[in-house]
């Protein structure tokens, strides 16, 4: 009887370790558009690495209605740049 008890408990900590290992990707984008973007629908960014806990580079912005939108990296596209320089800088206005 005390066999099955620790071979369970001994399952269980392996399920939990396993668990615990598991990368798991929240909110990524899982593919990205080209399209530029208004930028007057824009609240703010974030940008997405491949290899930390995503697969791919994306920029995701984030519009005044609070929907997601995957556009290609800064690195890749120019507007997506000038996009977040525009939205760092009114942030950056707002906070003085």
């Amino acid at each position: 009887m005390a066999s099955r008890v620790a071979a369970l408990l001994l399952l269980g900590v392996v399920i939990c370790a396993e668990f615990a290992a598991a990368e798991i990707a929240v909110d990524c984008c899982l593919s990205v558009g080209v399209k530029r973007l208004p930028l007057q629908n824009l609240e703010s960014y974030s940008i997405q690495e491949a290899g930390k806990g995503c697969d791919i580079r994306a920029t995701r912005f984030i519009t005044k209605v609070g929907r997601i939108l995957c556009v290609s990296h800064p690195d890749d596209l120019p507007w997506v740049r000038n996009h977040i320089k525009h939205l760092d800088a009114k942030k950056k206005s707002s906070h003085q």
